[in-house]
């Protein structure tokens, strides 16, 4: 309810949007008749509550498309760029933390810190523009405006989603680095790794079957979260390379001030975030087997 009234506590009124700054008062109002405007907001709310439990978000008050089919397009180009960088991310970062917590205080460790550092430091639509810059219109390696899904054309699919996914994974390497590490030192501490290395273990062996298990949790955890936050916070990469997603379809919707869009990709996103933490505790216990679901 509380982000339901923020919405329209925006400026601006979606009737005058519509129909233009020369609409006469009596137009004006019964456009917002037709929008449902006119009613209070827990009548709206509760209309808007009542349709969405029948899988009915409404129709954009700009166009009329239904929000349901709109959102479920926006979602799967979301997940084209997501899924690929959050992979990509977690499959550099783990094993770099991990390295660089075996190797603490060594050159190695030192550096893969800077640089996660320095990673995190470098906002997501300055490192999208640099690369739009330097590897889109200075060395013309990839086109920096369009679309195509990997669906249709993988290449050309690869092409026009590679430099958003790099600005993704470049950006979210930093904090899996720094969380794999910090997991990694605090099992390396603990008395059964000791006690494996006493047996005679070796160092690749006791990483891998003794830290790597334990120590990944929290890191499978965090995965979990980037890729919920991602979706809401793609936004910024999407309107840079002009990727049709669903957070470019939010921004739109914001400044065109067409609620039942807003409110549709808000839902969607929470519902989505919610499924990938659940799915996470539910993965959990394969990671740790002290943990047990109930």
């Amino acid at each position: 309810m509380s982000v339901f009234a923020l919405i329209r506590l925006i400026p601006g009124d979606p009737a005058l949007l519509i129909l233009g700054d020369r609409a006469t008062p009596e137009t004006l109002n019964a456009m917002r008749v037709q929008l449902g405007l006119d009613q209070s907001l827990i009548v709206q709310f509760s209309l808007w509550i009542g349709q969405a439990a029948r899988g009915d978000l409404g129709h954009s008050v700009l166009n009329g498309d239904a929000v349901l089919p709109l959102i479920l397009e926006r979602f799967r180009v979301s997940i084209e760029i997501i899924l690929p960088a959050v992979a990509i991310a977690g499959l550099v970062a783990v094993p770099l933390g991990t390295i660089a917590a075996w190797k603490q205080n060594s050159a190695i460790d030192l550096a893969t810190v800077g640089g996660s550092t320095l990673l995190l430091s470098i906002p997501t639509f300055w490192m999208g523009l640099l690369m739009l810059l330097f590897f889109g219109m200075k060395l013309g390696w990839f086109p920096v405006v369009g679309y195509v899904s990997i669906a249709d054309d993988w290449l050309a699919g690869f092409l026009y989603l590679g430099m958003p996914i790099a600005t993704l994974v470049i950006h979210e390497v930093g904090g899996i680095v720094r969380m794999a590490r910090a997991s990694t030192l605090e099992v390396l501490r603990l008395d059964y790794v000791a006690h494996a290395r006493a047996k005679g273990l070796s160092e690749g062996q006791v990483l891998l079957h003794h830290v790597f298990r334990n120590a990944f949790g929290p890191t499978w955890t965090l995965l979990g979260l980037i890729l919920g936050n991602l979706l809401g916070g793609v936004a910024i990469v999407e309107t840079i390379f002009t990727i049709p997603g669903l957070g470019r379809l939010l921004v739109e919707a914001i400044f065109a001030r067409d609620y039942p869009v807003i409110q549709g990709c808000l839902l969607c996103i929470s519902l989505f975030y919610v499924a990938i933490n659940l799915m996470i505790d539910f993965v959990y216990p394969a990671f740790d087997p002290r943990v047990v679901v109930s």
